[in-house]
């Protein structure tokens, strides 16, 4: 895929390179994969990320992996328009995920979908036959597996012919399972939806479209979830606001791929 991607301009924001794509762009390179069978792994980064990655090698090493690192945050869009790199659009991670639910809906497309909790998965594969009846689910499992259980969670999702792989598990659970396994999988587009599987199953409502383009859906969320979640963002949103003004000082020196793949990391979404 480096050949398509490379087409395409990317921006050095925080250390990274984030592909100026818009959603619709990614969504064709995502059938440019699936005919080929060439991989497209995609990741994603928000600001709770930028800060996060910083000090997570772990996280930090599964972002330069991705194929595709997409901005899936309106204030990293605005913050690359501050620093003379713009970004065209946010490509949110759900919205992808919709996006190429509605490709293998078109197309009878062969998906797995990896994560959540058991009775969350359900209602995930409810809503994909009733929203996508023509994507077909070859395979799912939850995220509640053991590292013992994880060779037999890869010789699943290889053995299903799937077309596309959603996961839903936190960090580093998920980087240490695509690092171990993901060049075994066989699978073209594999991309890491986040909570979006709680939002698809109807467990937890999304920010109204205005929300979004305020870049407020972290303060819908927060009022979901207030005990657990204010201190997060109140926290995270204020560091990034401070490495972008550091950043607007001096530029952060790109990040660099390691060769090693770390066993313990942090949890972040």
């Amino acid at each position: 895929m480096t050949d398509l991607i490379g087409r395409h301009p990317r921006r050095d924001l925080f250390g990274l390179r984030i592909d100026a794509m818009t959603l619709d762009e990614v969504v064709e390179l995502a059938d440019v994969a699936v005919r080929t069978r060439r991989r497209l792994l995609v990741g994603v980064v928000n600001a709770a990320k930028i800060v996060h990655l910083r000090s997570d090698p772990l996280l930090r090493s599964s972002l330069l992996e991705c194929d595709v690192l997409l901005a899936d945050g309106q204030s990293v869009v605005w913050a690359s328009r501050l620093l003379g790199e713009p970004l065209p659009e946010r490509v949110a991670g759900i919205d992808l995920f919709e996006q190429l639910l509605a490709r293998a809906d078109r197309d009878r497309r062969a998906v797995y979908l990896l994560g959540a909790t058991p009775s969350v998965l359900d209602a995930v594969e409810t809503a994909v036959d009733t929203r996508w009846p023509g994507a077909r689910v070859v395979g799912s499992r939850d995220g509640y597996f053991d590292a013992s259980q994880s060779g037999e969670v890869a010789a699943s999702i290889a053995a299903s012919g799937a077309d596309m792989l959603f996961i839903a598990m936190p960090s580093p659970k998920k980087e240490i399972f695509l690092g171990t396994y993901g060049a075994t999988l066989g699978v073209p587009v594999m991309h890491g939806v986040g909570g979006s599987f709680d939002v698809i199953g109807g467990l937890t409502r999304r920010a109204p479209a205005r929300w979004q383009r305020w870049g407020l859906e972290w303060l819908y969320r927060v009022l979901q979830e207030p005990g657990r979640l204010w201190r997060r963002y109140l926290t995270t949103n204020t560091a990034f606001m401070v490495l972008l003004l550091r950043e607007r000082v001096r530029r952060t020196t790109p990040y660099v791929p390691t060769s090693t793949t770390a066993k313990e990391g942090t949890a972040h979404e």
